[in-house]
């Protein structure tokens, strides 16, 4: 081919190349992804829960480890230091549930428990909580109250059945009262000890940023107290449960309390373990939800 040949063959592909550049890069291809299969991300769920798991599994032998004992002593009738002659054997109990959670009664005496408990930790709470803030911020309001507080505070909650007797004229006011108290001190203690940690150095640069009194005590004590609180709050569903028991063994009458002490006054060993039972149930589950609250508050806390 000749020279003016080719001369004109490169001048005519020119327009070609000239709009390829012009058009810019090729957009690069990438393959379809293929979607995960099942085994994989069942194993990426199995790393990020592995802990969680372990302890779950942890749990769950220690409690049927815990029942084995139980049924081997029980059984044999083991008498060293503690006797076994007459606690009732797992199956015994587990026969005495299924026979009370027919029974409208049994419901009836937890419901009520339930609602006490409710009552008189929620009142505990709503004064707890803001009386320990403000005797943590102002001197004054401390040193008024926490003497006070103090003399009251080891006064165990089965020494205040009859006074509480005496102050209101219904049992179940007077057992709401005794409730009250046992969870009202362990939450009032851990918000005053959370609002004496807070870092002084947070307060004196929300001050020189001009926040005002009630802004300080918004975003500084109270976020930086939020710890201390739900571990008062913790504690107290506890001791509320303790001091429920008590008073409901002695002045109640429809209570998970009165069911386990009328279950000894008849020799129902059966019921005394199942209504233990119930009692440890429901104060786990109310100490659950506790912890659950507290991680919605305190979102950063479960990293």
């Amino acid at each position: 081919m000749s020279s003016p040949a080719l001369v004109r063959q490169s001048e005519d592909s020119m327009p070609a190349t000239t709009a390829m550049a012009e058009a810019g890069p090729m957009p690069a291809v990438t393959p379809p992804q293929t979607p995960h299969s099942f085994g994989t991300l069942a194993l990426r769920w199995y790393r990020l829960n592995q802990g969680r798991l372990r302890a779950t599994a942890i749990g769950i032998a220690s409690l049927i480890a815990f029942l084995l004992v139980w049924h081997l002593l029980t059984t044999y009738r083991v008498v060293f230091f503690v006797r076994f002659t007459n606690v009732p054997s797992p199956l015994a109990v587990y026969a005495s549930f299924t026979k009370a959670i027919h029974d409208p009664k049994f419901l009836m005496h937890i419901v009520l428990s339930c609602r006490r408990i409710f009552i008189g930790f929620s009142l505990a709470a709503i004064v707890g909580v803001p009386l320990g803030l403000i005797m943590g911020r102002f001197k004054l309001v401390h040193e008024i109250i926490f003497p006070v507080a103090e003399v009251l505070r080891p006064i165990p909650a089965i020494a205040w059945v009859p006074m509480a007797i005496m102050l209101w004229p219904t049992n179940e006011q007077s057992i709401v009262f005794i409730t009250f108290l046992g969870s009202f001190f362990p939450i009032l203690v851990n918000t005053l000890h959370g609002m004496s940690l807070v870092d002084p150095v947070l307060v004196r640069a929300a001050q020189c940023l001009g926040a005002r009194e009630r802004s300080i005590f918004r975003e500084v004590y109270f976020p930086a107290s939020l710890p201390h609180i739900f571990t008062g709050l913790t504690v107290g569903m506890g001791v509320a449960w303790v001091s429920l028991i008590a008073a409901e063994m002695i002045s109640g009458q429809y209570c998970i309390g009165y069911f386990t002490w009328e279950a000894y006054s008849l020799v129902q060993y059966a019921d005394i373990a199942l209504g233990m039972i119930a009692i440890g149930v429901l104060g786990l589950g109310s100490s659950l939800l506790i912890r659950g609250a507290g991680q919605l508050v305190m979102p950063w806390r479960s990293t």
